[in-house]
């Protein structure tokens, strides 16, 4: 038997979706080829144009005239792989499960993600380790001279988008309370199940472990904060690294009726923390503001607005819509009072 092309793929060691990316290709046995650096460095000289944006893991595929073409976007792209390689998903098969599965895989991807820029860059101690190890990350044989000016050039650069994902003096403790909170809902599921949904990964547990491979491995304060919280967490974070050798028949999803009062925990965190910041964007773009502000946790929160958050806010309602009445049904049991029934305003 010939083994398929490997899936060309470009990545870097501090980018939270190369990780969840790379630990999903594990998992489903698909070959692939990493490549570390930047796509608009990498890709021309493969004669190849860059995607707009250009974000981190960028995947090369054949497109249907048989030219190849670079994407990006971790959640499109995973349910892609599922149409090319069948086996080992990661998308369960009951919608009502996967509805679940994909509102986690979200939450990680954009909430969660505001835990790990906010560390990397708000402390002092971690934005100088950042700054440090990031340039080495692309060349560790960076001369002494040059990574002294790429330390300085990436810290000032991130340091000052910060805003990007709402981190300043005020929502600073918000978000550190949100990540104790999320790292505590963490340990109490974990004792109960080894992935979020059961006994097998879906979608949403390679996005959380993304994001976790930077707060746990890689930024000094959110590190020592969950080696105190949630000791749990980090020994999954280091399983999940390669979950090639879990077999899927000895391996299943738990359905939505036998899911642990402790998935409650995760969604309450989604809905008390991510989905207001999701309205509150909505309404900014509708009404064609630049920043959106709105009350989260207690505190007043004030962001740039986003199209991409919007889309987001789209595609979880088409996905909820999409559902069977009896599907959705049992969708809201579980919801009802997280917070996240508020996506779903009555007709």
């Amino acid at each position: 038997m010939i083994s398929p092309k490997p899936i060309t793929l470009i990545g870097a060691t501090p980018s939270p979706y190369t990780h969840k990316m790379v630990a999903l290709l594990r998992y489903r046995r698909i070959p692939y080829s990493l490549k570390w650096g930047m796509p608009e460095q990498i890709l021309p000289p493969m004669g190849i144009e860059p995607p707009k944006p250009a974000l981190l893991p960028t995947f090369v595929f054949d497109n249907d005239r048989g030219e190849a073409e670079a994407v990006c976007d971790s959640t499109p792209i995973i349910r892609r792989l599922e149409q090319s390689f069948p086996g080992r998903s990661v998308i369960p098969v009951d919608p009502a499960l996967a509805f679940i599965d994909y509102l986690l895989e979200d939450f990680a991807d954009e909430w969660c993600t505001k835990y790990m820029f906010h560390y990397r860059w708000h402390p002092e101690a971690d934005a100088d380790n950042a700054g440090t190890l990031l340039p080495l990350g692309y060349n560790v044989s960076l001369p002494a001279e040059q990574h002294k000016r790429f330390k300085q050039h990436f810290a000032e650069r991130q340091i000052g988008r910060l805003y990007v994902v709402g981190s300043n003096d005020i929502t600073a403790p918000i978000i550190d309370a949100s990540y104790r909170r999320f790292l505590a809902a963490m340990e109490a599921h974990l004792a109960q199940q080894p992935y979020m949904l059961g006994g097998r990964p879906g979608a949403g547990d390679f996005a959380l472990y993304g994001q976790l491979t930077q707060l746990v491995g890689f930024d000094p304060t959110p590190r020592e904060i969950a080696y105190r919280v949630s000791t749990r967490t980090v020994a999954w974070v280091d399983r999940m690294a390669d979950l090639s050798g879990l077999e899927e028949h000895q391996a299943q999803w738990k359905s939505l009726e036998q899911q642990p009062e402790s998935l409650g925990g995760l969604l309450r965190e989604v809905g008390r923390m991510y989905v207001p910041a999701l309205l509150a964007n909505a309404r900014a773009l509708q009404a064609g503001e630049k920043n959106w502000q709105t009350e989260i946790d207690g505190a007043n929160w004030t962001q740039q607005t986003f199209s991409y958050q919007g889309k987001c806010l789209k595609w979880i309602n088409q996905a909820y819509g999409e559902l069977s009445d009896d599907d959705r049904r049992r969708v809201d049991l579980v919801l009802e009072g997280t917070g996240c029934e508020l996506l779903f305003p009555p007709a």
